[in-house]
């Protein structure tokens, strides 16, 4: 069994590298002008589980996934679903554009990336700053 579940993640690996040196037109535009440079760091193709996501930032446990036209098929449109259930119990937030969005609104999937990043950066500090204070009054006390 467990060498079944070492074949599978090589395997998965393995397209994984594969997928990142023959990123589709779109994936390449989003991390070659906006997510390689970006001030937090995303990793390309990324295994979780049994699936590959797109683009993953493992700070925010958010992973970004582009859709072309075969996400809109019946079976993949499953699939999807699947693994956005997967990846929610994982506790990971999946964002979705289009490979449509990609080519002619750039700009506006860049700009929501940025402020959904900066919303879960901002929640996260106001957490922190919470745990921070609650440990300093029970010091205090």
């Amino acid at each position: 069994m467990e060498d079944m579940q070492t074949e599978r993640h090589k395997e998965l690996m393995n397209n994984a590298r594969e997928l990142r040196k023959n990123m589709t037109k779109q994936e390449r535009k989003l991390w070659y002008n906006f997510l390689r440079g970006y001030w937090i760091r995303w990793r390309r193709q990324k295994v979780i589980g049994e699936y590959i996501v797109d683009f993953y930032c493992v700070q925010l446990k958010l992973a970004i996934e582009l859709d072309g036209s075969q996400h809109y098929e019946d079976a993949a449109r499953v699939y999807d679903q699947k693994r956005t259930e997967f990846l929610a119990k994982m506790g990971i937030q999946v964002l979705r554009y289009t490979n449509l969005e990609v080519n002619q609104q750039f700009d506006v999937v860049c700009t929501d990336i940025d402020n959904k990043v900066k919303a879960m950066v901002e929640k996260m500090n106001r957490y922190h700053m919470k745990i921070t204070a609650r440990k300093k009054k029970e010091l205090d006390e």
